[in-house]
């Protein structure tokens, strides 16, 4: 059972499976649509992975939420068909890949989802496509991070492979066989050294001359009631970051709840794409 509270994430394991079949115009390597659009009008959601994740890890979400909106996976580079080229080792460097690729999909309302490294990105993304202005964003859902307002004064950086390799082990997020194959952790290794060192050096930084809270729009919150890298109270956070309506749900379970209680997540992301479309659009654009 879920526990949700409405009021008014550290990095994490790869997904061993390979890519997926990309069906639907691709008009960037960074950006994945599995399944074709809804034929009446409905926001685009886009899903952004965790820490040594790739697109293919949302597959199922895609396939149970395809009827309400257009789901967008994102594809970071280091991964999967992206294997050679070079991750990116900041979050500001992969919000600027994302910002670039969406462009083009930018013409409808949009939702954006984020699980662990992911929220963060969706995080700097949301902020920067509010500062373009009048992008259509209509809300952010952030999963299994805890916000940047937050300080833990021990956690200190993984930096070693084998501290990695550990936590990787701990989140429960990887097989374990697969952990102790040699030629297995050689592919997985470089993007996780990349995307481990763009969460540890991510640093949150207000708006300058601004007392505005981070974003203008609502936000929907979720996190595993026992993960290790978040507290609910740590969770709950982000709502000092947000002038718009914010929403929390916590889920038994760690780091990896959402593929535990996959179904319940999904409801809740439906509840959250039907609540966002419903709320006033916070930069003038008009729901189509």
């Amino acid at each position: 059972m879920t526990t949700a509270h409405p009021t008014a994430p550290g990095a994490s394991a790869p997904d061993p499976r390979p890519a997926v079949p990309r069906p639907g115009p691709q008009p960037d390597p960074w950006i994945r649509r599995f399944h074709p659009a809804p034929t009446a009008p409905a926001p685009r959601l886009v899903l952004l992975p965790h820490a040594g994740g790739n697109a293919s890890f949302y597959f199922p979400f895609s396939q149970e939420l395809a009827a309400h909106a257009e789901v967008l996976t994102v594809q970071y580079p280091g991964r999967q068909d992206r294997f050679g080229e070079d991750a990116p080792d900041s979050i500001h460097a992969m919000v600027d890949g994302v910002h670039r690729a969406l462009e083009p999909w930018l013409g409808q309302p949009l939702v954006l989802f984020g699980h662990s490294m992911g929220a963060l990105v969706a995080f700097e993304l949301a902020r920067r496509l509010e500062a373009d202005g009048a992008t259509g964003l209509r809300g952010l859902v952030l999963s299994g991070r805890r916000s940047p307002l937050t300080h833990r004064p021990d956690a200190a950086p993984v930096r070693s492979d084998e501290e990695l390799l550990a936590q990787l082990t701990s989140l429960a997020g990887t097989d374990p066989g697969l952990l102790a194959d040699e030629g297995f952790r050689e592919v997985i290794l470089p993007a996780l050294r990349a995307d481990y060192r763009a969460v540890d050096t991510y640093r949150y930084a207000p708006a300058p001359a601004s007392a505005d809270a981070a974003l203008r729009v609502p936000v929907s919150v979720l996190c595993g009631e026992q993960d290790p890298q978040v507290t609910v109270a740590e969770a709950m956070a982000w709502r000092e970051l947000t002038g718009g309506a914010f929403t929390f749900r916590g889920f038994p379970g760690g780091h990896f709840y959402l593929t535990e209680h996959q179904d319940a997540v999904v409801r809740a992301l439906r509840e959250d794409l039907a609540s966002f479309a419903a709320a006033p659009a916070q930069d003038g654009s008009a729901a189509r």
